[in-house]
């Protein structure tokens, strides 16, 4: 079941009205059972909030008010003591976030991979390529066409290491586009303009049938993408719940919303579309 469309519209809307004005909507008529989680986009546009967030509402009488951004803006929610809790995949920005004092506790939930996608055609050849850093050489090579999200979001902070690694984001650049845009929005972009995006594999699944864009490039163990919880710190508003964000870590990390994580997309696409991985971390496994 997919998100109606006015949640979608409100998270878009309440995003830019903080955004431009700088004024919190956040602390105003809190209620003492609701809960704010700041997410990224593709927790959202692959449905699998649709599914946790109802049974967490059911389960612990909590109410949640989601806002899906990029990972860099969910984190400046929390810094600013407007998100009780965020589910972001950033992990050198969230290590920053805990060593300043921002949250209180952190912890793996599950992981995916980032894909390159492309047009079937694949102007820059990078079918066959072994690594993402090759790829992307391939692409500024050929000025062939890539869509950035350019939105400070985990997917995007992946991009761009890519991109210093073989020598600089290509900023500039005519064959090189910002869209500023979400995970779902910037995948269409690309179906549209023919281009290459990095994309992660989650969203990229739940909306293939639309795109008629193709995997070129996965399997590079530098793409792995990792999604952790982390409680933000009580003393960085005056009405953080943090109870409630307590809540909402165990209820991700216990053994019954892992088993639903690492089932969530097989009826449709006949693979997981996360794995679940909040086992994995006392095992010194993924960061």
């Amino acid at each position: 079941m997919r998100q109606p469309r006015y949640n979608r519209v409100f998270s878009i809307l309440l995003f830019w009205l903080v955004l431009l004005t700088g004024v919190s909507v956040f602390g105003q008529d809190r209620r003492p059972n609701s809960l704010i989680l700041a997410t990224t986009t593709s927790t959202q546009d692959s449905g699998l909030l649709e599914i946790l967030v109802p049974l967490f509402q059911r389960d612990t009488g909590y109410f949640v008010k989601t806002i899906a951004v990029g990972s860099g803006q969910a984190m400046k929610f929390g810094e600013r003591g407007e998100a009780d809790v965020l589910l972001v995949h950033s992990p050198e920005e969230e290590q920053a976030f805990m060593i300043q004092g921002f949250g209180i506790s952190r912890r793996l939930v599950m992981y995916n991979d980032f894909i390159l996608v492309g047009p079937a055609h694949d102007p820059a050849q990078v079918k066959g390529l072994k690594t993402v850093s090759e790829a992307f050489k391939a692409i500024a090579r050929t000025g062939a066409l890539f869509l950035s999200r350019g939105d400070n979001s985990g997917t995007h902070a992946k991009e761009k290491a890519v991109w210093k690694g073989v020598g600089g984001v290509p900023e500039g650049q005519k064959w090189y586009h910002q869209t500023g845009l979400g995970m779902g929005p910037t995948l269409q972009v690309a179906a549209e303009k023919q281009g290459y995006t990095l994309s992660d594999r989650g969203t990229y699944l739940a909306l293939k049938k639309n795109l008629g864009l193709e995997i070129l490039l996965e399997g590079d163990p530098s793409l792995l993408n990792s999604y952790h919880i982390i409680v933000v710190h009580p003393t960085k508003g005056s009405r953080i719940n943090t109870a409630g964000a307590q809540a909402f870590f165990a209820f991700l990390v216990s053994s019954k919303v892992q088993k639903l994580i690492g089932e969530f997309g097989k009826d449709s696409y006949r693979t997981p579309l996360f794995f679940p991985a909040a086992r994995i971390k006392r095992e010194g496994g993924l960061r």
